[in-house]
């Protein structure tokens, strides 16, 4: 089952090389009554400093004098008259996390492109597209070890 996640936060330490977002599970309200008061789910992930400083770009929405991969795949999408409709994290496998855009075509079709969480959330947090996790992920990631 995918949960609706959001991104929490990133973490940039310029003197390491390897940085961190935080993806937090969204408690959407249903209207009915109260909510049992557990805490939302949430897990790290470990990045690269240039996914980093495009996811944190983007959420701020600064401008570049020329595009760069994650907003070249942007027009791409764009161009061929495509819609990023979501991201979704669908595997943890030896610590690593396995992701796909989903696009969808003009003619209507749904594709799922194999990407890097990272290179994912830099392409969608500036369309604010919803990113989704399958469950046992957000399990796998909450396990020790």
């Amino acid at each position: 089952m995918l949960v609706r996640m959001e991104l929490s936060r990133i973490l940039i330490r310029e003197l390491n090389d390897l940085q961190v977002i935080e993806l937090r599970e969204v408690r959407e309200d249903a209207g009915s009554g109260p909510q049992p008061l557990s805490e939302p789910r949430s897990f790290p992930i470990v990045i690269g400093l240039p996914e980093a400083h495009a996811i944190e770009r983007r959420l701020k929405g600064v401008p570049i004098k020329r595009p760069q991969t994650h907003d070249l795949l942007a027009n791409v999408v764009e161009a061929l008259g495509a819609k990023l409709e979501s991201i979704s994290i669908t595997d943890l496998s030896e610590q690593t996390y396995y992701a796909t855009l989903d696009v969808r075509t003009r003619e209507g079709e749904s594709l799922h492109v194999d990407s890097r969480p990272s290179d994912a959330i830099a392409l969608g947090i500036a369309q604010g597209v919803p990113i989704y996790v399958e469950d046992s992920v957000i399990e796998a990631a909450q396990e020790p070890g």
